[in-house]
């Protein structure tokens, strides 16, 4: 009765976000009411394990009772405190340095928001209020990648790729333009790491010279696409794009908010290929979705270039939230269990979970296997030479969510087939083993869809 009393009170008042809302009413909430370790329960009692770490966040796992009394500790002491006026509270101060110092190389200013999205949005501001400070205000063009993923703020859902997040609401700006995606698995070059490389450097440099060398100010790039579909670029692919960035002066903004706190590994995976970018988004892992909290990492140079450029005056920027104290508090304990034992998990875990994917390349609807540490997907496809996508009236995004969950798993369902994975880092040899079992029952579910069966015939 209170499930069903929920369900009602949801389809009446609860918007979800990137849902179709009369989809949603008539589909109706799947409650979910206990989380520990890798596994969600839901209100029938039905348990699940969590293949996506909630929104690719949870990085820690469930139910960690120290996060839990980290939090309780700092809101009995001093639940708010705001960081405008000079202001501080010292569980922010304390993440900031520990934060700056785990960065790579002269990452050492940390600016916080409440998530990724106005993370996102504040290096816009940042980089608009540099180029100003530096005398060059017609820098004022920003690029980002064809299938990238930047955050749903209004300006940051421009740098977007995405059309979902575009259509309807008058996006991207004429101020944000797009370059092809690496995408391996389709390039038009092939699969060839060097000749991806050269293509993506080749189309950056043919989009500097089309808007103008002296007007570009930033380029934004994951160093794996997420929400485009988990596509992991070629090794030393982001490297050189950050250096040809270096060579025009223009400012580089690494997007680590799904990659970050351990997601590919370590617990930056700009450190996996050295790069220093001028600025670093993260959220997600930052607190292991406990609290919302997101970070802008600066390097020294830009924050001296817009410190003096200010001089005496207020960088106009703020959130009420920013520097929350609780917030602080619980990513600080977070990080505490990052690095006394969950990041090492993490990469054994990551190993067995794409040795256990891999092992899925045989089935008829699998077309190509991809990812780094606890970051993978599965692409399905009906022809694997001609590499054709499943039918869109095989509903892919629904179809096989509902599937995996009735099989008990978790992940992300993508409306072209591709079906992503980002676990807890916390997850045991028997997690992963789960994880593999039922994406092959999944997988041979869908392949008795009508609408794949008559895509293969």
């Amino acid at each position: 009765m209170l499930a069903n009393s929920l369900i009602e009170l949801d389809r009446a008042h609860l918007i979800h976000p990137v849902s179709s809302y009369r989809g949603h009413e008539a589909l109706g909430v799947r409650v979910l009411k206990s989380a520990k370790g890798a596994t969600v329960t839901d209100a029938s009692g039905k348990q699940l394990v969590d293949g996506f770490a909630g929104l690719w966040c949870v990085n820690a796992g469930y139910g960690h009772d120290s996060i839990v009394e980290a939090a309780a500790r700092q809101m009995r002491e001093l639940p708010y405190a705001t960081a405008y006026f000079g202001l501080g509270s010292e569980p922010a101060i304390r993440l900031a340095s520990e934060l700056a110092e785990r960065a790579p190389g002269d990452l050492n200013h940390v600016y916080f928001t409440l998530g990724g999205s106005d993370a996102v949005d504040s290096t816009i501001r940042f980089v608009r209020y540099y180029w100003n400070a530096r005398g060059e205000p017609k820098r004022d063009q920003f690029i980002s990648i064809e299938q990238g993923y930047h955050g749903s703020s209004v300006v940051g859902a421009g740098l977007t790729a995405l059309p979902a997040f575009h259509a309807g609401f008058g996006i991207p700006f004429e101020w944000q333009h797009k370059i092809p995606s690496p995408y391996p698995y389709r390039n038009p070059v092939g699969e060839d790491g060097n000749a991806i490389t050269a293509a993506s450097l080749a189309a950056l440099k043919a989009k500097i010279e089309e808007i103008g060398p002296d007007r570009v100010a930033a380029f934004y790039a994951e160093p794996i696409q997420g929400s485009g579909g988990v596509i992991v670029p070629p090794t030393g692919w982001i490297k050189a794009m950050r250096e040809l960035c270096k060579e025009h002066g223009i400012l580089f903004i690494a997007d680590e908010v799904i990659t970050g706190f351990g997601r590919t590994g370590p617990l930056f995976a700009c450190d996996e290929e050295d790069i220093v970018p001028d600025f670093m988004t993260t959220a997600k892992g930052l607190t292991s979705g406990y609290v919302p909290m997101g970070a802008v990492f600066m390097t020294d140079h830009v924050y001296n270039v817009i410190a003096d450029g200010a001089g005496t005056s207020a960088v106009g920027h703020g959130y009420t939230y920013s520097a929350h104290p609780v917030s602080a508090a619980v990513a600080l304990e977070v990080l505490k269990l990052y690095e006394d034992g969950l990041l090492e998990n993490g990469i054994k875990a990551g190993a067995r979970l794409m040795e256990g994917l891999a092992s899925l390349s045989d089935h008829p609807l699998v077309g190509d296997v991809r990812g780094r540490g606890m970051l993978a997907a599965i692409e399905l496809v009906v022809d694997k030479k001609k590499k054709t996508p499943l039918p869109a009236s095989a509903m892919p995004a629904r179809r096989v969510f509902d599937r995996a969950w009735d099989n008990g798993l978790i992940i992300r369902a993508f409306a072209n087939g591709v079906l992503g994975y980002a676990p807890p880092l916390c997850c045991t040899n028997d997690d992963i083993d789960a994880i593999i079992e039922r994406t092959r029952r999944t997988l041979d579910q869908t392949l008795d869809d009508a609408d794949v069966r008559k895509a293969l015939a």
